[in-house]
């Protein structure tokens, strides 16, 4: 090791050889883990080392607001960027970073399908002259899993900084490339961090080689492994039995009469045993279960004591092992609503119930609405419908290919635990299913999620993404002209404007604003977004972080034109600028003061552009 902290690298194959690329044959090295001495496989591909802090290099891009695609309530916090998504990411970063609860994106699978409308080959005019200015000369003799790469590295080593501390990424994918993300999501986000890789039964094959095809993946990891993660999702055909309950309550039928109509729906819906052991219904029509109250662990035994039957005084049966629950717990669930008899003689009292006499073992009561939800499971059955989803808004001529069905979507995000505010970041749009989701997401539950999306194709972007969102917010006529009322929320539309710095790396005086330039400073110096109180054109001093004060002279924000227009940190704009007593940093144009005055004023000088042209 020559003396080096870390051993080198161990390659299982030659990362440079030409004839292990031609068989497309990935380089896979082993690198030691900083907490123990386990290797870990690490992925290696022609193009690597230019795109691997690529992300850093991209250059911050304003945000331009187009108000007349925008959509009621723009703020709302909804919002969908046009351009290309890694421009867009970095232009986003200084307001989302760290920020934003659930990331769910569908990339290119990278078939090599030439022929859709949506092309997911990587091989398009777009990503060729970003992979010929990125990656180089090089980058002509790349095949397409090398090309998928180079894209996806930098899109993905930027999202990892969007994601908060309890926050969860999505990917779905392919078999064509779900074996190199994998590697690669160990590297950015942390092979400890990885949750699972779902398999999403789509039922529907594809019988295009030799086989029935009928599966994809979501690939999920975490942003922090301190955080105790727990997916849920709710227990399948629920929405059916939530159709038939609404009728009941309407209709009023007799108990009995309604509860032979929900055993009829689960023996028709082949529901599994937790959702069917729930067919019982109270006074309101509401679904509960008998839980068997018997002690479960067949190792050990639970407490014995006498319960009477409340109708003839007599003792029920204990079980054999005793009871679930101690007897103080008994009586409290006993205390916790009326006694009533059923239409089968049966008893109720409060939260027990008790067969006609004691013979029978009495259960708890538990209701479907109480244990609607069970954990993300690890093989989802959910048909392939998301291009029909698409055809209601604009019938058989939208031409966008293989949307993410909203049902898959919805089981996804709403697996995470969502509160007001919580953002949902889509960097791959397309037609904009994830922003539908959310939409409907907020209207169940009544909670206020904001999505984010990019998408880089303009002709999608506005005339499907933007379109179908505005739909399904305002309300729309469906392709059988029936119509379809919205489920309310806005959002603001902006196109990616000018570059902050221009090809010279000067600010672009002309274009940017101090609002626009605050952001990007407070966020350079902190790596923290800048609160949006925070910004205010009538002073220098953009906040404390971490007991350091950080100002910004810039357009002559101090209206002091004696001075360089206020630019220049000078005796005049330090007089000017807002008390702080502790160590300050000042960005500006330029600085009259010597290094040993800056010590003695505390002041850390920093010139902009040069101190915040990356991150």
């Amino acid at each position: 090791t020559h003396g080096d902290t870390h051993p080198p690298a161990i390659s299982i194959f030659d990362p440079s050889s030409r004839e292990a690329h031609a068989k497309n044959v990935f380089a896979v090295n082993l690198h030691p883990y900083s907490n123990n001495s386990k290797l870990m496989p690490t992925l290696n591909w022609i193009g690597k080392d230019a795109v691997i802090n690529h992300h850093l290099e991209v250059p911050f891009h304003l945000l331009k607001d187009v108000p007349e695609l925008g959509c009621d309530a723009p703020g709302s916090g909804n919002l969908i960027v046009e351009g290309d998504n890694l421009v867009a990411l970095k232009a986003l970063l200084p307001y989302y970073k760290g920020k934003v609860k659930c990331i769910c994106i569908d990339p290119p699978y990278n078939t090599g399908n030439e022929g859709w409308a949506y092309n997911d080959n990587v091989n398009s005019p777009a990503i060729k002259k970003w992979l010929g200015e990125t990656v180089g000369k090089e980058g002509e003799t790349l095949d397409r899993h090398d090309r998928w790469l180079c894209m996806m590295y930098p899109r993905l080593a930027l999202l990892q900084e969007f994601l908060s501390e309890d926050g969860a990424i999505f990917v779905c994918l392919d078999d064509n490339e779900i074996h190199a993300l994998r590697y690669l999501m160990d590297e950015i986000f942390g092979g400890n961090n990885f949750v699972e890789c779902v398999t999403w039964n789509k039922r529907i094959p594809k019988n295009d080689a030799g086989i029935g095809n009928i599966h994809e993946f979501v690939m999920i990891y975490r942003k922090s492994s301190s955080w105790n993660y727990r997916f849920t999702m709710k227990k399948e055909g629920l929405e059916k039995v939530d159709e038939l309950v609404g009728k009941l309550q309407l209709q009023k039928p007799p108990i009995a009469e309604a509860e032979a109509s929900l055993k009829q729906l689960y023996k028709h819906g082949s529901y599994d045993r937790g959702v069917t052991l729930y067919n019982c219904l109270d006074e309101n029509y509401r679904p509960w279960g008998k839980i068997n109250m018997s002690w479960p662990n067949a190792n050990t035994f639970g407490p014995r004591y006498e319960v009477l039957h409340p109708v003839n005084g007599k003792a029920v049966k204990i079980p054999d092992r005793g009871w679930r629950w101690k007897e103080e717990t008994f009586k409290a669930h006993l205390a916790r609503g009326p006694r009533f008899e059923r239409h089968d003689g049966s008893i109720v009292v409060g939260r027990i119930w008790f067969a006609k006499n004691e013979n029978t073992q009495p259960s708890s009561i538990t209701y479907l609405d109480e244990v609607n939800r069970i954990l993300l499971r690890s093989v989802l059955s959910l048909k392939s419908d998301g291009g029909m989803e698409v055809e209601q808004f604009f019938g058989t001529k939208s031409k966008f290919a293989y949307p993410k069905p909203t049902a898959l979507i919805e089981t996804l995000i709403d697996s995470l635990v969502m509160k007001d505010g919580d953002i949902i970041l889509d960097s791959f749009a397309g037609s904009g299913t994830t922003a539908e989701v959310v939409l409907r997401l907020n209207k169940r539950d009544q909670v206020q999620r904001r999505f984010v999306i990019a998408e880089l194709s303009p002709t999608v972007a506005e005339d499907i993404t933007r379109a179908r969102i505005k739909c399904v917010a305002a309300g729309y006529t469906n392709a059988k002209g029936e119509v379809v009322p919205g489920l309310g929320g806005g959002f603001r539309y902006v196109r990616l404007g000018d570059a902050l710095f221009d090809e010279h790396g000067r600010i672009n005086e002309t274009k940017v604003r101090f609002a626009d330039l605050a952001r990007h400073v407070y966020f350079s110096e902190t790596g923290e977004p800048l609160p949006k109180e925070r910004i205010s054109a009538k002073t220098p001093l953009l906040g404390v972080h971490h007991g350091r004060a950080v100002y910004l002279l810039y357009n002559g924000i101090l209206k002091d034109k004696s001075v360089d227009g206020g630019n220049v940190l000078t005796n005049t704009t330090l007089e000017h600028l807002p008390a702080h007593d502790g160590p300050k940093v000042v960005y500006a144009a330029g600085c009259r003061f010597s290094k040993t005055r800056l010590e003695r004023e505390g002041i850390t000088f920093k010139q902009t552009p040069y101190a915040i042209r990356t991150r």
